[in-house]
C-alpha cells in the first residue's frame, strides 16, 4: 500500500521551526516536520506566526504530500524531516 494522507492535521511545532503531519502506510502512521524554512520558500510574505506558517502549509499541501511521499519512498523512516533540498 502507497503512502496516504487521509488525517489533515497539523501542527506547527515554534520549538522545532516546522509543521508537523502525519501520513499512513497501512497500519503505520508516518511523522513529517517541514522545515520552517519550505513554508518561507512558498510564499512572497515573510511570516513568523502559528497562524500563517499553518496557511502557507494549507496552500501548498498537495506538493508538501508529494514530497513527503518521495521522502518516505526513499527512507521508509517512521518519522522524517522535509528540508528546501526536498523540494
Amino acid at each position: 500500500m502507497a503512502l496516504q494522507f487521509p488525517n489533515a492535521s497539523r501542527i506547527y511545532d515554534e520549538a522545532r521551526q516546522c509543521v508537523t503531519f502525519w501520513g499512513h502506510d497501512s497500519m503505520f502512521e508516518i511523522a513529517f516536520h517541514l522545515d520552517n524554512d519550505v513554508l518561507q520558500r512558498f510564499t512572497p510574505h515573510p511570516h513568523k506566526d502559528e497562524a500563517a506558517s499553518l496557511r502557507v502549509f494549507d496552500g501548498n499541501r498537495a506538493r508538501i504530500e508529494h514530497a513527503a511521499s518521495s521522502v518516505y519512498s526513499r527512507k521508509h523512516s517512521r518519522l522524517n524531516r522535509l528540508s528546501t533540498s526536498d523540494f
